[in-house]
């Protein structure tokens, strides 16, 4: 659910496998990121934790915002000619055109599968590329 509304993630083979990664972490838990108290106060990890993540990686506030990365990917897939609906039915954005969007209800999943395939592909690759730099 994203502001009260279903929103389908098509995700690709490398999200899966992750995902199954923290099957161990997280078991039979409700939620894939459980908090790591469990005092019960909060059942999974808080807002922050991502942004904090990122500052132990180095990154300072301000430089670089979770939001960004949702900014950065749409760029990306638009300037590589992805349909930008389905780039906007990704981020779960509703469509402005209110007669439009009182009509279209499409979800755009075979697409959007191929096109969230391609992005984890390009991502790895840039990982290997930097990896190559570094050696």
């Amino acid at each position: 659910m994203k502001m009260k509304q279903m929103h389908i993630v098509p995700l690709s083979r490398q999200s899966l496998a992750i995902l199954e990664e923290l099957r161990a972490v997280s078991g039979s838990e409700r939620y894939v990121f459980p908090a790591a108290r469990n005092d019960g106060a909060v059942p999974h990890l808080g807002t922050a934790t991502p942004l904090r993540a990122l500052q132990r990686l180095g990154y300072s506030k301000g430089e670089i915002t979770f939001h960004g990365f949702r900014s950065m990917a749409s760029t990306l897939l638009n300037e590589q000619a992805f349909n930008r609906d389905w780039i906007e039915r990704q981020l779960a954005h509703s469509e402005l055109n209110s007669v439009r969007a009182a009509y279209n209800y499409a979800e755009y999943l075979p697409e959007r599968r191929k096109m969230m395939q391609d992005w984890a592909d390009q991502l790895d690759e840039l990982r290997e590329r930097a990896r190559m730099n570094i050696q």
